[in-house]
């Protein structure tokens, strides 16, 4: 099986692009910029989805494309709309094009919560814009596809754009922890591994055409996260809560009322929160050691 995975380079497409390689697949990874974590197993092919020869030649004999590029972060997606509208949908667009073009078999869209929600900003007018297209696309040219509407990602290989990368490295380095947002907002969090072995689960028949939400088992008021992460640190933390009006994130519920339904599907064996927790944890303590040495 040949697969290839935009947003290779990435947070969770790289952990998708090792997931899918230990399952077998042939993988090429295709992203802006070389990934760090390529394996010698992996191709990698460096371009943008605007471009459409880049485009057509990174699914050439493909079985399976994931689409996990774009402007991910709710912040930059706000501050330049022009050009999220412009990565996130006309080059979703450009790859659903040559995906009809080539004959995959499966288009797999890294989507999100947000899609449900009035929060989210212009992160979350570009995700329901791309759904629609994915379901039309479908219609009017038979393109299978499975739709992952994910939650809250932790793990490995992100940075402080990540909600809790950023609180471990600020209760290491700082003895506080700054949130927008109020201690009672709920979330379910999810290990980058797990998310990506789920990635791999999905491309069976019986996920085909599916929008499935993708998040952690259990739910976890922010204000509980910010105690255990302070339990393990073993020091008291100062914690900051801006609740301003305009954070663009949801607060105990990312749903509003959506004629589009997903099904939750999360792994039966999954990664603890505290073990995950701990994980990063250990990996910043040597990181920010290694840095002062």
């Amino acid at each position: 099986m040949k697969s290839t995975v935009w947003g290779g380079s990435g947070f969770l497409g790289s952990h998708i692009s090792d997931a899918l390689s230990n399952a077998g697949h042939d993988v090429t990874i295709a992203d802006i910029c070389k990934s760090p974590w390529k394996r010698d197993d992996q191709q990698m092919l460096v371009g943008s989805l605007l471009d459409e020869k880049i485009v057509n030649e990174s699914v050439k004999k493909a079985d399976y494309v994931f689409n996990f590029a774009g402007i991910a972060d709710i912040g930059d997606a706000n501050a330049a709309p022009h050009k999220s509208a412009e990565v996130n949908i006309l080059g979703n667009l450009n790859l659903l094009d040559a995906c009809v073009e080539a004959k995959v078999k499966r288009y797999v869209f890294a989507s999100s919560l947000y899609v449900y929600s009035n929060s989210g900003g212009f992160y979350r007018c570009s995700k329901q814009a791309c759904e629609s297209y994915i379901d039309e696309y479908h219609r009017q040219f038979g393109l299978e596809y499975t739709v992952l509407r994910f939650g809250s990602l932790y793990g490995s290989r992100t940075d402080e754009k990540n909600a809790i990368y950023r609180f471990i490295k600020e209760s290491l380095t700082e003895k506080k922890i700054s949130y927008y947002g109020s201690p009672d907002s709920l979330r379910e969090y999810i290990h980058v591994e797990d998310a990506a072995q789920i990635c791999c689960e999905i491309l069976d028949k019986k996920f085909v055409n599916q929008h499935l939400t993708i998040t952690g088992h259990q739910s976890m008021r922010v204000g509980d996260l910010f105690k255990m992460i302070e339990e393990m640190v073993g020091e008291k933390l100062e914690l900051e809560y801006n609740t301003h009006a305009d954070s663009a994130h949801y607060e105990i519920t990312p749903y509003n009322f959506n004629p589009k339904l997903g099904r939750k599907y999360s792994p039966e064996l999954h990664t603890d929160l505290g073990q995950g927790l701990l994980q990063i944890m250990e990996a910043m303590h040597k990181e920010i050691n290694d840095e002062g040495a």
